[in-house]
């Protein structure tokens, strides 16, 4: 068994060990099911982060290690069993997170009145942004790594993005389209919508809300407030993410010229209004 899935077999039990030392408990049957969701690129390890806090302040085993995905790493896209079996498969008392569509199977699973789930998106140009310099720079084994590659710059990459592609046997949809998923989750009942931008700009608010999201099912917190917060504050390590570029937003005003602007608000129309990200189309 090679190293890294050997650290994985190892890292269960090893968690449970700890969340019994820690709570003094074997039973983790009492804290509500927890599902962690969001769109690629969009923050999802500023949310793992606040996960594994959770794990901390609520009776939790831990955090799931491997997020449900509904694109494998090499670009095959799972069927909806598949996706519905993992999402099963996650062990009560512990927390799952991912990348997970609003199709009806996973809709009927996970939004239920005993579950929590949060789904988190991002602001369409900056998810755009971190998107090409994650695929150029940072993850050789990306579907897009050679093709961004073989173009000449930033801004022809960052058009890609915007468009999206299907020639030669690559597929990548445009950014309107990445995004109709995210309004299925807004719909949806019993899910917290998180903005990346709150997070970050809103902190402390942003993760009152997430407890109360919890507290709301009826379940009660064993942790005080205030301790709990500041446990979760501490829990955001940023920089700790292999993923790690900039973490901030509002980034895509750097890459964005007038050029980039207008195409995007071509491909997307009233996409960033719908999203509240702007009042109309003039910026």
């Amino acid at each position: 068994m090679a190293v890294k899935p050997f650290r994985r077999f190892l890292r269960g039990p090893g968690k449970y060990a700890q969340a019994i030392l820690r709570w003094k408990r074997l039973s983790f049957n009492d804290a509500p099911p927890i599902f962690g969701n969001s769109k690629p690129k969009s923050g999802s390890h500023l949310l793992l982060q606040i996960l594994n806090g959770f794990t901390r302040i609520m009776p939790y085993k831990y955090v799931e290690a491997e997020p449900v995905r509904t694109i494998e790493k090499k670009g095959r896209r799972k069927t909806e069993a598949e996706i519905l079996s993992e999402l099963k498969q996650i062990p009560q008392g512990v927390i799952g997170w991912g990348y997970v569509e609003a199709s009806l199977e996973n809709v009927a699973f996970l939004c239920q009145p005993y579950r929590v789930n949060y789904f988190m998106y991002r602001d369409p140009r900056d998810m755009l942004v971190s998107q090409v310099f994650f695929a150029t720079d940072m993850h050789e084994e990306h579907g897009m790594h050679e093709f961004y590659k073989s173009l000449p710059d930033f801004g022809e990459r960052l058009k890609v993005a915007i468009t999206g592609i299907d020639q030669d046997g690559l597929y990548m949809v445009g950014v309107r389209q990445r995004y109709a998923a995210v309004f299925e989750w807004l719909d949806r009942e019993h899910v917290m919508c998180i903005r990346f931008e709150d997070l970050i700009n809103n902190r402390d608010a942003t993760l009152d809300a997430m407890l109360d999201e919890v507290e709301s099912i009826g379940y009660k917190i064993p942790t005080p407030r205030e301790k709990a917060l500041s446990i979760l504050v501490k829990a955001i390590q940023p920089r700790k993410s292999h993923t790690f570029r900039s973490g901030k937003t509002g980034g895509w005003r750097e890459h964005f010229t007038k050029e980039y602007k207008d195409l995007f608000k071509d491909v997307t129309g009233d996409l960033l209004v719908k999203l509240g990200y702007e009042k109309d189309n003039d910026w």
